[in-house]
């Protein structure tokens, strides 16, 4: 006897599948889909919007393509002519400009490249169905394509056919634009699962050039790290995350994704801090680092001015959130009314600390934190410029469609920074929107929160849920922050460097510990046996000897600094991560030079790669979590057969 409930299921199932041998047949085509090799997955974190390197890595796969040119080649191919074929595919039209200036691109060059790349080709569908290659084919040579994937030109009786597709599209003048397809579709069917485990933003120049791409891209999720939350603030119309992104731009003396990425004017706040801070040069407001710009005295004057305006009305805006919602704790962080504007002095954690700057002209001291007129009609207008930024908000948007505070995938935890926990080890609990919570529920909490902050129509929940962004950006329970406190105003105002201090959460000296890991792999659910928890957030300081590797293979850190603001510190450019069929690998990255001196000298990043989970035997797709689903699918296809056959549902 069937359950009403699952008989009225299995009536739904039969519109798709109406008899016997058309739910069968579903079953047969899936069944063989489980004994597939499991596709490749990327991690990627940190970005900080470099987006050169970046665009290099999803080229290769983390060095992927050229471990499988090396591979298919291995005998038949000198290093420079796997070096150049591997450009080809990264860069396929820079790279035939590049090589029509020093030799002659002939129709034998030309047969003999279309050969080697359907090769490859080859070797990266072939853990696909046709199905799953068909939908990767999207541009005009996608039917000629696949004929020449499926055709064995060994075979005699296909091999004039073979041939002749590669001539005609020679005759045709075709070639390079059949190249250009075919290494495009090398590169969407080298990965099939992308995850970006937080932080695009901030620092680097292009985080707006990243942005785009992973709208763009297949099969990608992203786990927000605090320089993501930030820019989501920002977007979902939350003042103090707008003057947090403008200040962090100007800190590093990079514009380019607001200005020139998001059409974001900041005339108003250049015209306030003219007005108000003309003859104002404050040495900590200098740009302490820049993007390969030449600035004028004049520029960096203004910049300098700009950057001390909105550092300002940053403190003031942050004062209003933490009045209004003293459930977070951050009482500690209202430092404009600890200022003694006639000493030049400040009271912070109850010591007191002379200040290096004592120009305040916007504060009033006994209002220090209400906006003066000037400031709120820069605040109003740049609010105007991030609401209307249509780029920012289709970006944003992404972000919370593909995104959260964790991902369990293919049974490892995916997260940028940290589970909170306090100093016995344990999980620190927390109070936010009136339910307290912690671990995998506190996760979940502010994702839900997060959310209402762009979507909801209710006024004091969007609110609230603004402020609880800021929170995640800069609170000491924040799982991507982190951190005890974000000392911006010390930094910025005290030369006394213990006042600088942030300490880090205890997770951070708790995540060496296996049985640690072990139990935060069990709070979400996940096999602590053969789960690993992969991390972002703090760079590795390899130069140091400090491994990303920690509990004993169940934690691994991917941030060894992308940012090149980080390089002097960690000693490489980034670590990524590749989980094939055969296991996981962890690729070590020394520094991207330039696109154009990859394409130009064929240098690629030079990566060093190391198995650090060794499958005993190749994984398939019916150990991943997509073989779960398609094995419910067969199970309930059997049960409608059953079904079918017993009587309860008729045949149609």
């Amino acid at each position: 006897m069937i359950e009403q409930d699952r008989l009225d299921y299995l009536e739904l199932l039969a519109k798709d599948f109406p008899s016997i041998p058309a739910a069968a047949t579903e079953i047969i085509n899936l069944s063989a889909v489980l004994d597939l090799p499991k596709g490749t997955e990327h991690f990627l974190s940190d970005i900080h919007g470099e987006d050169e390197a970046f665009l290099h890595v999803l080229k290769n796969g983390s060095g992927s393509i050229r471990r499988k040119v090396d591979l298919i080649f291995k005998n038949t191919l000198l290093e420079r002519d796997k070096s150049t074929l591997s450009t080809l595919i990264y860069y396929p039209q820079e790279k035939l400009k590049e090589l029509s200036k020093k030799i002659e691109l002939d129709s034998e060059w030309y047969r003999v490249t279309l050969f080697r790349l359907v090769q490859i080709l080859r070797v990266v569908s072939s853990k696909y169905t046709r199905s799953r290659v068909r939908k990767a084919l999207t541009n005009d040579f996608a039917y000629i394509i696949e004929e020449l994937l499926h055709e064995n030109e060994e075979l005699e009786n296909k091999t004039f056919y073979y041939r002749s597709i590669i001539d005609t599209i020679i005759s045709t003048h075709q070639e390079e634009e059949f190249i250009i397809a075919i290494a495009q579709t090398i590169k969407d069917l080298n990965i099939d699962k992308l995850h970006i485990i937080g932080d695009i933003y901030d620092r680097g120049p292009g985080a707006h050039i990243i942005m785009d791409t992973l709208v763009n891209y297949n099969g990608v999720d992203v786990q927000w790290g605090n320089h993501d939350i930030v820019w989501m603030g920002a977007a979902a119309g939350c003042e103090a995350c707008m003057a947090n992104v403008i200040r962090t731009s100007l800190r590093y003396c990079n514009m380019q994704t607001l200005e020139n990425g998001y059409g974001i004017s900041l005339l108003p706040l250049a015209s306030l801090a003219m007005d108000v801070y003309g003859d104002d040069l404050s040495e900590p407001f200098i740009p302490k680092y820049s993007t390969e710009q030449e600035h004028t005295e004049y520029e960096q004057q203004l910049l300098t001015r700009m950057h001390k305006a909105i550092t300002i009305i940053q403190q003031k805006l942050e004062g209003a959130i933490i009045q209004r919602r003293p459930e977070f704790e951050m009482e500690s962080r209202l430092l404009l009314d600890k200022i003694d504007f006639e000493k030049g002095t400040v009271k912070v954690e109850g010591k007191t600390y002379t200040l290096n700057d004592t120009k305040f002209p916007t504060i009033d001291p006994d209002n220090p934190f209400k906006l003066c007129d000037k400031e709120k009609a820069v605040v109003d207008q740049l609010k105007v410029s991030f609401m209307l930024s249509e780029k920012l908000q289709t970006h944003v948007r992404f972000l919370y469609m593909r995104g959260g505070m964790y991902r369990s995938y293919n049974g490892n935890l995916l997260f940028h920074g940290c589970i909170p926990m306090n100093e016995k080890g344990d999980f620190e609990d927390f109070t936010i929107a009136g339910k307290t919570c912690k671990g995998k529920e506190f996760m979940d909490h502010v994702s839900v929160i997060t959310r209402q902050a762009y979507f909801s129509k209710k006024p004091e929940e969007k609110l609230y849920g603004q402020d609880t962004i800021w929170y995640l950006w800069s609170g000491a329970n924040s799982p991507i922050f982190g951190k005890t406190k974000m000392a911006t105003f010390e930094r910025y105002f005290i030369d006394d460097k213990a006042a600088h201090h942030e300490e880090k959460n205890c997770y951070y000296r708790f995540r060496d510990d296996e049985a640690t890991c072990r139990k935060i792999l069990e709070e979400f659910g996940i096999n602590p046996e053969t789960g690993i928890i992969i991390n972002g957030h703090v760079p590795v300081k390899v130069r140091k000897g400090e491994s990303p590797l920690k509990a004993n293979g169940k934690l691994l850190v991917i941030d060894g600094g992308f940012s090149k603001a980080y390089h002097a510190q960690t000693g490489i450019a980034g670590y990524t991560l590749v989980y094939n069929s055969h296991g996981m690998m962890l690729c070590a990255h020394e520094a991207f030079d330039s696109k154009e001196t990859a394409v130009k000298e064929e240098i690629d990043i030079h990566s060093s790669t190391k198995f650090i989970v060794q499958a005993p035997e190749r994984i398939r797709v019916r150990d991943t979590d997509r073989g779960k689903r398609i094995q419910k699918v067969i199970d309930d296809l059997s049960e409608l057969i059953s079904a079918f056959r017993g009587g309860y549902i008729m045949e149609r």
